[in-house]
């Protein structure tokens, strides 16, 4: 009895027992509840098959996806950490090492890469919501004037892909004070005559969205995409007025002649090389009257 217990029924228990499902498999779907299998999420671009919903993505999913081939990633300027000391529930320190455990020691709300689209040079600047809501303190206004800078240094094309929830509170004025920063950071490129381009993705809010991202030579969300300074509801508290359906959605905002275009993410790269290859290629000189 004490051999089969012992070793013929854990050898069948091995055979016929059921693997382990790994955590990570499966995804719900927060637009129409669709459990989704991973691998095919990660196959359509983090994009939901059966409604469209498009998922919060970050610059190590957005690079590869946009540039033609092999891409450079720049290493931005160091900026003081903590400044201001600041402490919440939670020490600002404490917060900053969360969110570069999740992301990767080093990392910031925004990286930036070169490379080239549809041919043409361009300089992106990618924002990643995971590391403390994309908001935007001194290190993100200064990689984005080193993105600016860039631009201008190899004649490319600026494109800001923003996700964010606007100014960082923990860097408090210092915060508010990139929203001129990267207004005179984008003006380089435009005095340049380079194009700048926004993409806006879920969610553009608060500071980020009253500077740099409102100023694109074409502005194009992504489908759904909150764009806006302030929430809903606190515009409806403040207004005492109940908002139209779909107010502030990338959609509403096209209707309303906020942005020039809404694309989905699978033609997101394709627009843009078409876009590029346009604002880059001389005008032709009038002809000559004869």
């Amino acid at each position: 009895m004490s051999w089969l217990s012992n070793f013929v029924l854990p050898k069948i228990r091995t055979l016929v027992g059921r693997k382990e499902v790994p955590d990570n498999l499966w995804t719900q779907c927060p637009g129409c509840e669709q459990t989704l299998f991973q691998r095919d999420l990660v196959a359509d671009l983090m994009v939901c098959r059966h409604c469209g919903h498009h998922f919060r993505i970050g610059s190590a999913e957005r690079f590869p996806m946009l540039f033609d081939g092999p891409f450079e990633t720049v290493e931005l300027p160091k900026t003081p950490v903590d400044p201001l000391r600041f402490r919440d529930r939670k020490r600002y320190t404490e917060r900053l090492r969360e969110s570069e455990a999740a992301l990767g020691a080093g990392s910031e709300a925004v990286a930036v890469a070169h490379g080239r689209i549809g041919g043409v040079a361009a300089i992106v600047a990618a924002f990643d919501f995971a590391f403390m809501g994309g908001s935007m303190g001194m290190a993100v206004g200064e990689a984005l004037v080193a993105a600016s800078r860039l631009a201008v240094e190899r004649h490319a094309a600026l494109i800001v892909i923003p996700s964010s929830g606007g100014a960082r509170m923990q860097e408090g004025i210092l915060a508010l004070m990139q929203m001129p920063r990267t207004i005179i950071a984008a003006d380089l490129v435009k005095e340049a005559r380079l194009p700048y381009i926004v993409v806006l993705t879920d969610p553009t809010t608060g500071g980020v969205a009253a500077s740099f991202a409102a100023i694109g030579d074409i502005a194009i969300a992504e489908p759904g995409a909150v764009i806006g300074f302030a929430g809903a509801r606190v515009i409806e508290e403040t207004i005492r007025e109940k908002l139209p359906e779909g107010f502030q959605r990338a959609e509403y905002l096209l209707e309303h002649g906020m942005v020039d275009m809404v694309v989905p993410r699978g033609e997101l790269t394709a627009t843009l090389a078409r876009i590029l290859k346009l604002l880059r290629e001389p005008i032709a000189a009038p002809a000559a009257p004869a």
